[in-house]
């Protein structure tokens, strides 16, 4: 998929909360998962001559994409690794720490990306038959069938059962660990979906039976949920008085971390209950809540299916 055909989830939304931080001379921002820049050209779209935006992937071919971006306009200055890591690659790229960046917005657009999904020889997705892979960075780390090859019962189970939210998860993978080695994802999706009990796959209805097990180890594969733990407070550190963070998640797991970190800093800070104050003496909350669970809109879930389980939440760093 081309840079131009990719439609970025959310897009109207994320501007409206976002564009008030960037009317400045000088607003800087950070796309914290660049994918194929279709948020980050939105944003550039709203920006002054005068402002930055830094583009974080650890997707090799996304990477590729934001560094052409950034060959053709010189606000763009890209970063190239996990969103945990900030700290360090910013200290590699000769930037701010964190808590110095002082920014005017995060956006981050959390999971797997379309042209990720579109492409079989990235192992992600259901439709095609491709290399049983499933990493973000395919340098790094083992692939989905290395783990596969390897992984006992019981840690598989586990991880089908936390990240797949998956019902029949031991049973499942049983039948995984039975039939490997696997070099393709036909195969995998085809044990999963023979091992699935008849009313677990009457309950996906229209999706493939395997796709929460596929979810599941790609999870795994990434440390997708980790990733989001450690990079969330960095995030918000990053951001100056009044900057936003912006976040949408595509399954409940996703969402639950960023509901529950923005929630924790839109509370006031706890005090000893001994300790007499009045109201207008309590320290005020570190953040304040933009919105709660924003949706797509009707048109644009029929427009784009992807969008469908999409989350934007947005949160307001305060004094």
């Amino acid at each position: 998929m081309s840079p131009a055909a990719h439609e970025p989830v959310l897009l109207e939304a994320v501007l409206s909360h976002l564009s008030p931080v960037l009317e400045g001379t000088a607003p800087a921002v950070l796309d914290a998962t660049f994918g194929r820049g279709g948020h980050a050209r939105a944003l550039l779209a709203q920006m002054p001559p005068g402002g930055r935006l830094l583009v974080l992937d650890r997707d090799p071919e996304a990477l590729a994409v934001a560094r052409q971006l950034a060959a053709e306009d010189g606000r763009v200055q890209v970063l190239a690794g996990r969103f945990s890591e900030l700290s360090a690659l910013l200290e590699r790229a000769g930037l701010p720490a964190v808590a110095a960046l002082s920014l005017d917005a995060v956006l981050a657009d959390l999971g797997v990306s379309s042209p990720q999904l579109d492409d079989a020889g990235r192992g992600f997705s259901l439709r095609d038959a491709g290399p049983l892979d499933m990493r973000m960075d395919p340098t790094q780390g083992m692939s989905a069938a290395d783990w596969l090859a390897v992984v006992e019962v019981d840690e598989l189970t586990s991880v089908l059962r936390r990240y797949g939210e998956q019902g029949a998860a031991a049973r499942v993978a049983r039948a995984i660990v039975a039939a490997r080695p696997f070099t393709d994802t036909a195969e995998l999706a085809e044990v999963v979906a023979t091992a699935m009990p008849a009313a677990l796959k009457r309950r996906s209805g229209t999706r493939h039976p395997a796709t929460q097990v596929f979810q599941a180890i790609r999870i795994h594969i990434n440390d997708e949920l980790g990733e989001i733990e450690r990079a969330l407070p960095l995030w918000f550190s990053a951001l100056r008085l009044g900057g936003r963070l912006a976040v949408i998640s595509f399954h409940s797991l996703e969402d639950r971390l960023v509901k529950q970190f923005f929630r924790a800093q839109a509370r006031p800070p706890a005090l000893p209950r001994r300790l007499p104050v009045t109201d207008a003496e309590r320290p005020p909350a570190p953040a304040r809540l933009l919105t709660r669970a924003l949706r797509p809109a009707a048109d644009e879930q029929a427009r784009n299916r992807r969008s469908r389980s999409a989350t934007l939440r947005v949160l307001e760093r305060a004094a």
